[in-house]
């Protein structure tokens, strides 16, 4: 009989399997990575283009631009777009995030002929059509006014700022940014940054050497190319700030803890990572335990290391009840000491290390995923070594060097602390 009371043996995941993608080259130089699964009639095609000439008197620019840039052509309106693209059954989306702006899309391969020739259009000629400029002024306004009335939201954008300053990374967006928008502007940030030899394109699903060659008709031949300098950076730790903006009216308050740290491409990002789920990576984690389990200051709480391509920080986040905040922040920096004076028990340590590896053989569950983990670390400038070391670094890493890492890289002294609302 099964003794449903006595919990499974853990068994550690042995392996890890990666599909890596295979390179090919558009004719007019594009890098086209494939990473290829023909169980399903389904391809995703990314167009990633890394983001230039941030200024910060228009800091809006890559922002405007991605969001807009389906919004109209020579030859098709917004509206048309969206119905040509629906009425293949294909899904369009374009995303921005600090380092690069992405088109993507997701179409049954017998309809590439159709839907390609649409995305072309959109990347070679939108025109930002000035009614859809005041419309998406209007809307982010609104949007902007609501949120900063979000003490979580207010306290991210926040602490983006304290640490990074009036860059792409951190500046503080306010509604007259919205007003100074310029539809040349945008056109200009569209033809610098939207082009061949700023474009990197990640295909994932089936996609065999006929659609590798109509990709190529449409896209290796007549892009035009441009001169862009892509966004650099830099960025230097200052000592501890503190940022408190004060809600009389609060019920809870927003806290938002942390400093600059490494990115994927340091040597010790995959230890500070096994360091990061312990303290409040997962649910089981320190923080979690204390702090919502025990205490029951909050509904949730948790930390993470976000990876730029020219810098990394660490972060601690949680809402809790102002009257509790003081007592929280106590518990948080607690529990961060803990970790850089005690080392960390087996059994803490075993749960975790199986936790990562599961999740980690987890994201791998369709190609999309497999692509999604090939431009973590083509972005970053690594290859596939780096989750081989990561995997063997989950497996192998110590109680010892947790502590060293601990009291390397928590440096509270550094700390930016963040709360909004009422301490």
């Amino acid at each position: 009989m099964l003794n449903r009371q006595q919990a499974p043996d853990f068994k550690q995941v042995s392996t890890i399997n990666f599909i890596q993608p295979e390179k090919k080259v558009l004719d007019n130089g594009v890098p086209v990575y494939t990473i290829y699964s023909g169980e399903q009639d389904l391809v995703r095609i990314e167009f990633i283009f890394d983001n230039v000439n941030w200024k910060l008197e228009k800091p809006l620019q890559a922002i405007a631009v991605s969001a807009l840039i389906n919004n109209g052509t020579n030859k098709l309106s917004a509206k048309e777009i969206a119905e040509k693209i629906d009425f293949y059954g294909a899904f369009f989306q374009t995303e921005y995030v600090q380092d690069q702006s992405s088109v993507t899309l997701y179409t049954l391969n017998k309809h590439l002929h159709s839907v390609l020739p649409i995305v072309k259009d959109v990347l070679s000629e939108s025109q930002f059509p000035q009614h859809e400029l005041d419309i998406y002024i209007q809307n982010q306004k609104q949007k902007l006014q609501v949120n900063l009335k979000k003490n979580d939201i207010l306290s991210r954008k926040e602490f983006a700022h304290a640490l990074f300053g009036d860059t792409a990374y951190g500046v503080n967006i306010q509604a007259e940014h919205y007003d100074a928008l310029k539809r040349e502007d945008l056109l200009d940030y569209f033809k610098a940054a939207y082009t061949p030899n700023n474009c990197t394109i990640v295909v994932s699903g089936k996609f065999d050497e006929a659609g590798f060659n109509l990709l190529n008709d449409f896209f290796g031949r007549d892009w035009e190319k441009s001169n862009a300098v892509k966004n650099s950076f830099s960025f230097t730790a200052s000592d501890r700030k503190v940022v408190y903006t004060e809600k009389p009216d609060a019920l809870q308050s927003a806290i938002r803890i942390g400093q600059f740290a490494i990115n994927r491409k340091h040597e010790d990002f995959c230890g500070l990572q096994i360091l990061n789920t312990i303290l409040g990576g997962y649910f089981g984690s320190r923080l979690m335990n204390n702090i919502r389990e025990d205490k029951g200051y909050t509904y949730g709480i948790g930390s993470g290391i976000s990876s730029l391509q020219q810098a990394g920080y660490l972060f601690i986040a949680t809402e809790v009840g102002a009257d509790v905040c003081s007592a929280a922040l106590t518990e948080i920096y607690k529990e961060i000491e803990l970790l850089k004076n005690e080392p960390v028990d087996t059994a803490e340590l075993d749960l975790v290390k199986n936790y990562m590896l599961g999740s980690m053989l987890g994201s791998l569950e369709n190609v999309f995923s497999h692509a999604d983990k090939f431009k973590n670390i083509y972005f970053s400038g690594l290859d596939y070594d780096y989750y081989t070391k990561y995997i063997e670094k989950v497996k192998t890493i110590t109680a010892e060097e947790l502590l060293a890492l601990a009291n390397k890289y928590l440096t509270t002294e550094n700390f930016t602390e963040v709360v909004i609302g009422k301490k």
